[in-house]
Order: structure tokens, then C-alpha cells, then sequence
């Protein structure tokens, strides 16, 4: 959604230098990789989904997940990671305001990978899928030709292709779309907001920006296929699935599961906080404020200058949010910020509203009407935005940022009209003395 919006689920690329400092595969006691015993060719192969728990990054704030192919035939451990991106890639800035972020795929191999997510205090797991020997080949075959250059790069979108739906869709090929099949019409309770909430609740500006910047698209019910855009639920969901064996018979797709680091961090919340409270706090505070100190701009000069501050910050990050808003909507692919029923509580009149307002408490002369009506306007569309919940269409979770943004738009009103008639009436008492 953002003030910074979009965080994302990618795991930073492991730097040369960092793969050159990790120890051998022999001194990692600390979490030795599963092994199997050698095999004939056409079932050495071993797949694992390899699930990483959160950082303390943003962009960790998701968790990740990877492929990982044992190759005994081969002697090699790749761990395939579809969540690559370069802060210094070109225009990843304007890609990045765009929605048009390129990432890419890599294999790695797989003990240096689990180091390094063990040196940043994140949980591994690891699930091995029992699928058919063909199946297994194939996937190979398919993660290898992905990671070609002329392959590799994909447009990331944060919810609904990052990567952990380009593994799980990877898993879902070889599958014959049997993943699909048994979760696509698995209805949760959940949303794409209700996840990015809970994950955020440890930094407070980055909650808000999003809570702001995310539209109507996020807040509908998702599915268990939709779900696995997030790496845990997908490890948690793989667990459900059925496949044909070679023997015609059922059995889990799953065939065993084991912890290779357990993070000491503490895991994320179960459900998104309830703040409405904290937000409304917020607002009363920003409109009683201003309208309280609306009274004594004639008299004290700390008030005026007070005053002033208050105005100028709230009506700025109102009518800058406004304008992110609406670009977010009408000029990029950010398809998540789409529809965004905050337009009516973030507006660019806010900042045309700091003109006029400055002059009139500066004493300067000005349109004390046009000021008065541009300021109830503000407030009247974030009551609007208020009322409108009565309809089903507008169903969007954003009851925080309207219990922040009405009470402080509404003060700011109530601030302007008491000034604005002021001045009002002392140019009407000049005429009649001049008369």
C-alpha cells in the first residue's frame, strides 16, 4: 500500500562476499542438511520445500520459501530462490513507484543457504515431498531451465506473483495441478490485509503507510491457493494435500518434515492488533487541538505560531498522502492499491488549504469564504467516506484511518469557520465605520 508501501517478501540476494566467508559443510554442526544413502539414477533425486521464517527487514516480515533438490548422482544440494531483487538494478527506484519491479530466480547451494538465514536468527524448515521419480526429473529439469538468464526474471507483484507462489506454482506444474485442484475453491477466513497487518505490527509508520496506501483489492476473503502467497501458510497448507501414487493409492504429499535452526525471535501475532482506538486518540488530539489553540491566535503568539505548526504538518502529510494515493491508483500496476477508499480521507486540498489558512491567522488578506469552504469540504468527504460503510460496495478495511483522519479534519474545519468569521466580521465593521 505507501508510504513505503510495498514491502516485499524477497529475501536479498546472498552477496559474493558473504557466500566466501561461510564455513565448510563439515563444521556446520549446527544444522546438518538431511542426507540419503546413493540410489539407482531414476530416484536419487530428493525434493524438499525449504520454508524460512521472518526477519527483522521488511521485506523479511513475510518469511520465504525455496526449492531445494538433493542430487546424490550429481553431488550437488541446490536450494532454488525465487526471490531476488538489486536495490542498485537500473530504475529499480522508478520500477519500484512503477509496480514493474523486476526479481529473479537462483539456485544456491543449500548448506551455505541455510547458514545464512541461521546467522540472521531466522527459522528453516524443511518438508520432504513424496512425488514420482519422473516427477522429480522434471522439476529439476524445470528449475534449471528457469534459472538461465533469458528465463530467470519475472514482474514481481507483492501478493499475487512473488515468490513463494512462483514455487508454489513450480510444485503445481509437475503436479499436474493437483495443488490447485485441492485448494483453489478452500475458502479461508483471511485476506491479503489481514496477513499484511499482523506482519507489520512491529514497526508502527511501515503498519500505517500500508493500513493507508492498500485498497478494496486486499480485503476480500482468499483462498487457500491465494493463501500461499505467504511462505508459512504454504508450508502449513502443503501438509493438506493428496497425491496418486504409483500404486494407485492416495497419500500425503508430504512424506517427512524437520527443523534445521529454530529462530529465538519471537513469532509474529496470530491476528492483525486492534488500534482503532490509538488512531482515534490520534485524531482527537490533532482537531481538538487545533480548534482549542483556533482561539487564542489573536492573543498569544506561541498559540498562533503553535497553531500554525499543527495545521501545516497534518495538512501536508493529508494532502501529500493524497496525491500518493490517487498516483498509486490511476498512474502505476500496483493493482493492490487500487480502489482506495482513503482518497476521501487524504486530500491535495488539505495543501492549497495552508495558503489560505496561514494569511488569514498571519493577518494578511485573503479569501476568508474560499478557506471556510475548502476546509468543510475536506471534512464533509471524510464523513462521506464514514457514511458510505452503510453500503455493501464499500467494504474496505480502513476504520483506523478514518478515525484518525475525521476528528482532525473536522477540528481543522471548526479552526477556519471560527477564524474565517472572525475576519468576516471586522471587515464588515470596517465598512460600516468607513460608511
Amino acid at each position: 500500500m505507501l508510504v513505503i508501501f510495498f514491502s516485499s517478501r524477497a529475501s536479498a540476494p546472498l552477496r559474493a562476499e558473504d557466500s566466501a566467508a561461510l564455513p565448510p559443510a563439515a563444521r556446520l554442526a549446527s544444522a546438518p542438511l538431511p542426507r540419503r544413502p546413493a540410489a539407482p539414477p531414476d530416484t536419487a533425486l530428493t525434493v524438499y520445500l525449504m520454508t524460512m521464517g521472518p526477519g527483522k527487514y521488511v521485506w523479511e516480515r513475510f518469511g520465504h520459501n525455496a526449492i531445494w533438490i538433493h542430487d546424490p548422482a550429481h553431488g550437488t544440494d541446490q536450494t532454488y530462490n525465487y526471490g531476488l531483487f538489486d536495490f542498485h538494478q537500473q530504475n529499480f527506484l522508478l520500477r519500484f513507484v512503477q509496480g514493474r519491479m523486476w526479481y529473479w530466480m537462483q539456485g544456491f547451494p543449500a548448506q551455505s543457504y541455510v547458514e545464512s538465514y541461521r546467522r540472521a536468527n531466522r527459522s528453516v524448515w524443511v518438508q520432504e515431498l513424496d512425488i514420482s521419480p519422473e516427477q522429480r526429473r522434471e522439476l529439476q529439469a524445470f528449475l534449471q531451465w528457469n534459472e538461465q538468464p533469458e528465463h530467470r526474471f519475472y514482474h514481481y507483484d507483492y501478493y499475487r506473483d512473488n515468490c513463494s507462489t512462483r514455487v508454489r506454482d513450480a510444485l503445481d506444474r509437475v503436479l499436474g495441478g493437483t495443488l490447485r485442484e485441492q485448494t483453489a475453491q478452500r475458502m479461508t477466513d483471511r485476506s491479503y490485509r489481514f496477513h499484511t497487518q499482523r506482519l507489520t505490527t512491529n514497526d508502527p509508520p511501515i503498519y500505517t503507510g500500508l493500513l493507508l496506501a492498500l485498497g478494496q483489492p486486499v480485503d476480500r476473503p482468499i483462498s487457500a491457493w491465494q493463501e500461499m502467497f505467504l511462505p508459512l501458510a504454504m508450508r502449513e497448507w502443503i501438509r493438506t494435500i493428496q497425491v496418486t501414487g504409483a500404486d494407485g493409492r492416495q497419500h500425503p504429499l508430504v512424506k517427512s518434515e524437520r527443523t534445521l535452526f529454530g529462530s529465538t525471535a519471537p513469532a509474529p501475532p496470530g491476528r492483525p492488533p486492534s488500534w482503532l482506538l490509538m488512531y482515534l486518540i490520534g485524531g482527537l488530539v490533532i482537531g481538538g487541538s487545533t480548534l482549542a489553540l483556533s482561539s487564542a491566535v489573536g492573543q498569544n503568539r506561541v498559540a498562533r505560531w503553535v497553531f500554525l505548526l499543527v495545521v501545516w504538518i497534518w495538512s501536508l502529510v493529508s494532502g501529500i498522502a493524497g496525491v500518493i494515493l490517487a498516483g498509486l491508483w490511476g498512474l502505476t500496476d500496483h493493482a493492490a492499491a487500487y480502489h482506495n477508499e482513503n482518497v476521501l480521507q487524504a486530500d491535495l486540498l488539505s495543501v492549497l488549504l495552508i495558503w489560505w489558512l496561514t494569511r488569514l491567522v498571519l493577518g494578511a488578506p485573503t479569501r476568508a469564504r474560499a478557506a471556510m469552504m475548502v476546509a468543510a469540504v475536506i471534512a464533509a468527504l471524510s464523513l462521506l467516506g464514514l457514511l458510505l460503510k452503510l453500503l455493501p460496495q464499500f467494504y474496505q478495511v480502513n476504520g483506523e484511518v478514518i478515525a484518525l483522519a475525521l476528528p482532525a479534519h473536522a477540528g481543522v474545519a471548526l479552526a477556519v469557520y471560527r477564524l474565517g468569521s472572525q475576519e468576516l466580521r471586522t471587515r464588515a465593521s470596517s465598512s460600516r465605520a468607513s460608511g
